[in-house]
């Protein structure tokens, strides 16, 4: 086994459509005919609720997980942390790509933040923690599941340039890439968001509604 077939495998785990499968298995439809169209973790929570939102993004995040573990079949990089980081890297992206276009689903997929922090955890356990610190504390004070996914994927190069300053040339690029990769991704959604008209996630609603009846006594 070479890298090569390799990296096809990891690009076709990236492409197991989750969203699509679950949503026509268990709903009978497709998820991408609802809400924003993507096969993604925000569009299911937006669109089948919480739970299912949730499993959804659980699995996204093993794709990019898996197909960074994919390095480990191959003595060389066992053996050869840098080289391994390096591989592990252009593997997940690979699962990445599958996730955004994948053959599985007519090359229609999701936005592959999920999928992106699964190889982040795979790679760089603390690094991955601290952006879902930075995630979950935005989602909870907005309730957007898009601004928390730009916001904690802002976060990242600065964690890995400035807070861990890890020493490796080809991550360092890769995190500044990433969080490039998630704003250009999420264009539509900075335009709702500026106008106001973003969706929100069905968590923590019954807070907000608390607040708002307080306002108007």
């Amino acid at each position: 086994m070479n890298e090569f077939i390799l990296i096809i495998l990891a690009y076709l785990i990236g492409s197991i459509p989750t969203a699509v499968w679950i949503s026509g298995y268990f709903f009978n439809i497709d998820i991408r005919d609802y809400g924003s169209g993507n096969a993604g973790a925000t569009n299911t929570y937006r669109v089948l609720g919480t739970k299912w939102g949730t499993i959804v993004m659980v699995l996204d995040m093993l794709k990019g997980f898996a197909a960074v573990k994919l390095a480990y079949l191959l003595p060389f990089y066992v053996g050869d942390e840098f080289a391994r980081t390096n591989f592990q890297i252009g593997l997940g992206l690979c699962a990445v790509l599958g996730h955004i276009f994948p053959i599985w689903a007519q090359f229609r997929g999701g936005k592959g933040v999920a999928t992106l922090f699964g190889l982040v955890l795979a790679v760089s356990p603390w690094t991955a923690l601290c952006c879902v610190g930075v995630f979950l504390l935005v989602l909870y004070l907005t309730r957007f599941v898009s601004l928390s996914s730009i916001l904690a994927s802002m976060a990242f190069p600065i964690f890995i340039l400035v807070i861990f300053n890890v020493d490796n040339h080809a991550y360092r690029i890769f995190a500044v890439a990433v969080a490039l990769l998630v704003i250009l991704t999420h264009q539509k959604n900075i335009t709702r968001l500026l106008k106001g008209s973003e969706s929100k996630a069905p968590i923590l609603k019954y807070r907000d509604r608390k607040k708002i009846r307080r306002t108007h006594i």
